[in-house]
Parts: structure tokens; sequence; C-alpha cells
């Protein structure tokens, strides 16, 4: 007979008795964040800040002495990567070493949380959590144009240092909190980066698809807890009922998604829309005709494309708007923005794209005549006003919603008891207060959510946020899974601290960069990372940490590294994503790929590169680059030959390392120079004497097969291809 682990049969038995058991009501994530006093250690000289008190009193009463303080190359080659995703140049390096002041740490923290690189480096693990992508996923892999505009909104959010409050509140209810704001509307793009089937014709599928989707995403990424695990019964570990899944999922019950949001003012909106409406007045007898001459070479007409669609949904569009209802009236907006003519703010040409795929049929007098309407069309091109920004979020389609089943085994087809939105039930089983806004266009549902979530009181916001920051920190969170604190997940190593850092959090006014500030000048951060057996033994793991953990770095600080040391980087900040080069051999992925012809534009910062949900970019996606179809708070570091194929044979590594060789030889002449040189580059230090004699004999063993220039491109090439480089320790 199979026997569940003992870790797993606990745990079952722990919530199998309900609704909620003693246990489950004191475990340590529901219990409200208590700020504990910094405490006293034996060696208090060692500490810089609390964070170090917590860490050494763990270390104490193992008997493990804290580990020796890191150099300072080591420490602000480790602390650049960190925060800013590359390498120190030379000059900063030689800055800070020649710095003797008592506060040249913290310089140069503060130097790089204020560089526009960190809000880069930065957003680039809330997209992960935030499963960004610029295409729906699918067979089609259809691209959402202006999706790159929410990855532009997290990097300035960071860099300004929103308050992380705020950045929540925004991408839950960023329309429904500031409606006047473009950039609050924009945020809610976090719920929009669902995979989808445009081809979905079950709407209440389709529907039922994206809810679970949004659901599951918010739970996991401000929660920290696998909220899906409850779509079909009372979660099997955590006390999270099914009715809870739900009672979240209703807060969204009346979204749809928006790809075209207008990013202006209301003043600018309202003089857009009046010149728009002008000019559409003078055009709309051209466009009339013109889809006339185009109607008899359509293979299906816009009626007969809505018959494919079930019954129910065509039922909801011929039903009058007056007695639709909430669910009708989702249904009847969603088959309406797949057609242009019915888009707020529709794209141009106003022609539905069934009509545009059929007009190389014309021939004769029709041809002739759809030509002279495109002319006269072109005469009044100067009356159509130019084009506001567009972006990609959700809205409420209005002030009711549908209602919210509890669903048998998570399928739409079983609908059970309806329940109103609701937090935790372990924290507050009533009824989320929901208070409608005024302008009756949304539910204020989502308002209600974003308020709860960023509670000070709520003993998870917090705390799941400074774990995330601290995993990407140290290689490990306080709890090591940075998307789980259920019963499942990890237990804090250092509880008391968790605690401490959600309460200094909120206490700066939720402050990221302040919380990064206190870390990497922490005497913990400070650590080196040589490896002490006596205390490798006492604690293999290091989960004390008695070291600073050495960490391989991410596929976009890779790549970004080489470019930068070989003095190709474009540092170009934000706008439309780009498309480098694909690897010989490489088909276009379904969806397209067209390689940005400005070779600069080629070169820029990895977050920047176009991300095609089913295809990612090869250099990147070998590196391991998380599944952008689902939520990802922690990333796999595996070892594997091609990685290591991809940046010693392939083409671009070798053009960067020819370039690096060609930055190199500019500043020194002598092989011995250019060896020092290389080095201080790559890995931020001076080589030692042994090091220069292995690359003098590898320079002239080269030399003698490919030539000086060569030799030193091939020095370069290994230079990116060591542990050293893509390691961060």
């Amino acid at each position: 007979m199979y026997r569940l682990p003992a870790l797993l049969l606990a745990a079952a038995l722990l919530f199998a008795a309900g609704p909620f058991t003693p246990q489950q009501r004191r475990y340590w994530a529901f219990q409200p964040v208590v700020r504990p006093p910094a405490p006293v250690v034996r060696q208090p000289a060692w500490t810089r800040n609390p964070i170090d008190a917590f860490v050494l009193q763990k270390l104490e009463a193992k008997g493990i002495a804290p580990g020796a303080e890191a150099t300072r190359t080591e420490w602000i080659r480790r602390v650049s990567l960190d925060l800013t995703g590359l390498p120190p140049t030379p000059t900063q390096v030689a800055a800070f070493l020649a710095d003797s002041s008592p506060k040249a740490f913290e310089t140069v923290a503060d130097s790089l949380l204020a560089s526009p690189h960190y809000g880069e480096r930065w957003a680039r693990h809330w997209l992960d959590v935030a499963r960004y992508a610029e295409s729906t996923g699918f067979e089609d892999d259809v691209t959402r144009p202006n999706a790159w505009r929410y990855r532009d909104w997290v990097v300035q959010a960071l860099n300004s240092n929103m308050p992380y409050d705020r950045f929540v509140q925004q991408q839950i209810a960023g329309d429904e909190l500031w409606p006047d704001d473009p950039n609050a509307r924009l945020a809610t793009a976090f719920n929009r980066h669902y995979p989808e089937e445009g081809n979905q014709k079950d709407l209440l599928l389709g529907r039922e698809e994206m809810l679970h989707d949004v659901t599951s995403v918010t739970g996991a990424a401000f929660l920290g807890l696998t909220f899906e695990c409850a779509r079909c019964h009372d979660h099997k570990y955590d006390p999270i009922l099914q009715r809870d899944y739900y009672r979240l999922q209703a807060f969204f019950a009346n979204v749809n998604h928006h790809d075209r949001i207008p990013l202006a003012t209301g003043r600018e909106l309202a003089d857009y829309q009046a010149r728009l409406a002008e000019w559409e007045a003078r055009t709309q007898p051209l466009w009339g005709e013109m889809a006339e001459l185009l109607m008899p070479q359509r293979t299906f007409t816009p009626a007969q494309l809505l018959e494919r669609y079930p019954d129910y949904a065509v039922e909801a569009v011929k039903t009058p708007a007056a007695r639709r209802t909430a669910l009708q009236a989702w249904m009847t907006h969603l088959l309406e923005s797949k057609t242009c003519n019915t888009c707020p703010l529709r794209p141009k040409p106003y022609l539905d794209p069934g009509f545009l795929g059929v007009v190389s049929k014309l021939t004769g007098k029709e041809k002739a005549r759809y030509q002279q309407l495109e002319a006269e069309l072109a005469k009044l091109k100067h009356l159509k006003p130019r084009d506001i920004p567009f972006g990609v979020g959700v809205f409420d389609i209005s002030a009711e919603a549908p209602p919210t089943h509890v669903l048998g085994i998570g399928s739409h087809t079983s609908p059970g008891e309806e329940v109103q939105p609701g937090f935790l039930s372990i924290l507050n089983p009533d009824d989320a207060p929901i208070t409608k806004p005024s302008n009756g266009r949304t539910t204020g549902r989502r308002t209600a959510l974003a308020r709860w979530l960023t509670d000070p009181t709520n003993p998870l916001t917090a705390r799941v946020m400074v774990n995330r920051v601290w995993h990407h920190h140290f290689g490990t969170g306080i709890v090591a899974s940075p998307g789980d604190f259920g019963v499942m997940g990890g237990r804090p190593t250092h509880p008391e601290l968790l605690d401490w850092l959600a309460s200094e959090f909120v206490r700066q006014s939720w402050s990221l960069k302040s919380l990064h500030r206190l870390i990497v000048t922490s005497a913990t951060y400070r650590q080196s990372s040589r490896v002490r057996e006596t205390a490798r033994d006492a604690d293999p793991a290091n989960k004390l940490l008695w070291r600073f953990p050495p960490q391989r770095l991410e596929a976009e600080v890779i790549r970004d590294s080489a470019l930068a040391v070989a003095g190709a980087l474009n540092p170009a900040a934000g706008g439309p994503s780009v498309f480098p080069p694909l690897p010989d051999g490489k088909p276009k992925p379904i969806g397209g790929w067209d390689l940005s012809k400005n070779l600069a534009d080629q070169n820029r910062r990895s977050i920047y590169i176009f991300v095609r949900r089913n295809d990612p970019y090869p250099m990147l996606n070998v590196i391991d680059l998380p599944d952008s179809h689902e939520s990802c708070s922690r990333r796999n570091t595996t070892t594997t030959a091609p990685q290591a194929l991809t940046l010693l044979n392939s083409q671009l590594t070798a053009e960067w390392s020819r370039q690096f060789a060609r930055r190199v030889s500019l500043i020194a002449t002598d092989p011995a120079k250019r060896i020092e040189t290389a080095y201080s580059i790559a890995y931020s230090r001076k080589p030692t004497p042994s090091e220069i004699d292995q690359a003098l004999t590898f320079l002239a063993r080269q030399a003698g097969v490919a030539g000086d220039g060569n030799a030193l491109a091939d020095l370069c090439l290994m230079l990116i291809n060591s542990n050293e480089f893509v390691y961060r320790n």
C-alpha cells in the first residue's frame, strides 16, 4: 500500500478537520507582524545594523563565527551586479578603492540605487512574478503590441522608489483609485499578462480560465500562497477554503482586458476624441463605400462570424443593452472588442480586419474606385489627430458585476454556492466592504482588495515582499519558497529577522530602496564567500549565513555584462522592444521576429528584448529563462552543455570578444598590460602573477595559430566564459 511521506501525512492530518484547527490558527504566516528588538550578541562590534544582530545570534547559538569581510573589489562587483545587473567599470572600482571615508560603502550603494539601471535590473525580478510577455501564447502566439509599456512602468516605478503599497494598489486597482492618471491605468496590465486563446469560442470557458489565472497569480504574488490548489476543493494543506478561492476571484468578476488604454490625461483625451470625431464625420462616407466594395469578396460577414459562437453568446449580443445581465454585458463587450469597428478609440483603418484581407481580390471598376476613395482619404489626412499612446490593462465593464459561484471541480459548467468578494477566512470570514465609486463606471471591488493587501496589519504582504528582496540578494529567501508561505513551503530560517524587516519596511514608508540599502551595507552581506570547513560541517547549506552565498547570474545579466565589458552595450532606456539576431538555423517563431535594423538596438539591455511567450529569445532561454505562461517567484539554476556551447561558440559571443579585444588594445599595447586591463574590465580586479603567466603562454600559442589580434580576442572569450564572470561571489 502506498504511504504518504511523513511531512505530507502530518500536513494532511493537520488540515483534515475544519474549518480551521488550533494548529492552523497558530501557523506562523498568519500571525500579526510583531517588531522584535534586535538581540544582544556576544560580538556586537561585528554588527553594522540590526540585520547582523539577528544573523549573528543564530551563528553564535550554533558555535559558528561569521565570515571574514570580502575585499573591496569583491564587494563592489557583487553589489553592482546585484543592484544594476552590470559589472562596475574600472573607474568606479578605482574611485571606491580610493575613498577612505567611513561612508564609502553607503556612497556606492546610494549611487547604484540612484542609477536608472537599478530599475532595469529589479524590474526583471517583478516581471517574472507578473508572467510578463508580449504575446498571447497558444498556437498563434499573437503579439500584444502595447504590452511593453507595462515593462517600462515597472522600471520607472522602481527607479522613482514608488512606495510598495502604492505599487501594489496601482496594479490591482489603478483605474479605480487614480482614474485620471494614465500610469495608474497602465499598471493594471499586471492582471492582463495571462495567456489567451484568441480563437476561443466558448466565452464562458475563456472567462473562467482568465479568472483562474488572475486569482492564482494575485495570491502568489502578493500573499505568497498557492491559491490555485483550492480551485476544486479546500486546500489540502493550507487553511484556504474553496470558498476563499472564489471569494478572491469575485474581486475580478467584472474585469475585462483592454489592449488600447489611452495613456493621456482627461483634457488631452477629450481634445483627441473631439478632433477624432470631426475626422470620422468627414471620412465615414468614404469608409462606408469602401466596405460596400469589399463586402462581396468576404468569405464570412460579421454576422456569420458571430454565429460561430455558442447560442448564449449570440443571445447576449442580440439582447438590448438595457435588458442584458451583467454577464451578458461582459460577453458583449468581449465580442465587440474583437472587431476594429466597435473598439473604444479603435485602431485605424476603421474597416474590420476581415475586409482588409480581401483588398487584393478587387478588379476592374471596383479596384479603380477603391483606389480613388483611398486617394480622397489621403487628402483629409491633415484633419486626423496624431495618435496618443496606448497601453494594455484591465478595467470594469460597468458598476454591476456578474455573480461568482463556487465551481464544482473548478468547472464553469458546475456552479454551486454564490459568494461575495472576501479575504482569507482564517483572517477575516466576513464579506469585503465594498464602496462603489460615484462615477458609476466600476464596482469598487478591486479598490477594496488593494487596500486590504496593503493594510499594515495584513500579516502577509510586507513579509512576502521583504522575503523576495532577500531572496534576490542572497540567492535564497529567509523563507526558501518566496511564492509559497504555506505548509508545503519553507519555514523561515530567521523568523524574528523576517518580522523585523517587514515592520521596518512599513515603517520606512514601504521604501524598497531603503530596504536594499539596509541589506547591502550590512556586515552579513559584506562577508566573503570563502568556504570554511568547520562552518560548513556545522551548517552545510549555509542557512545561517556564515558566508555570502555565490550565485550564478541570470541569463539577462550574463548577456548584459558581456556587452558591457565589450563596450558594445547600448544604455538607451524604454520604448518598444527590440529583436536581436537569432542563431543560424533557428526558424522565426510563430508570431514573427523582425530583426531590429539598427545594430545599436540589437545591443540594448536584455530586459528590452521582445518576450515571445511560446518561443523566447534562445540565448536567454538556454540559461534558465522562466516560462512566462505562469508566475515565477524563483528561477531554476541548471548547468547544461548547451549553456556552455552557447557562450563559447555563438557568433554573438565571438563578436563581443573581438570588440572586447579592440577595447583592450586601445588602452594598452604591452601584452602583460593588456592582460591586466582585460582582467580589470571583466573581473574588477588585477590578475595574479600566475594568471599573467598563464595568459601570456596562451597568447603566444594562439598568436602562432590565429594572429595577435585573434589571440587576444580568444583570451577575452575565455574570460567571458569563466565561472568568475558568470557568478556573483
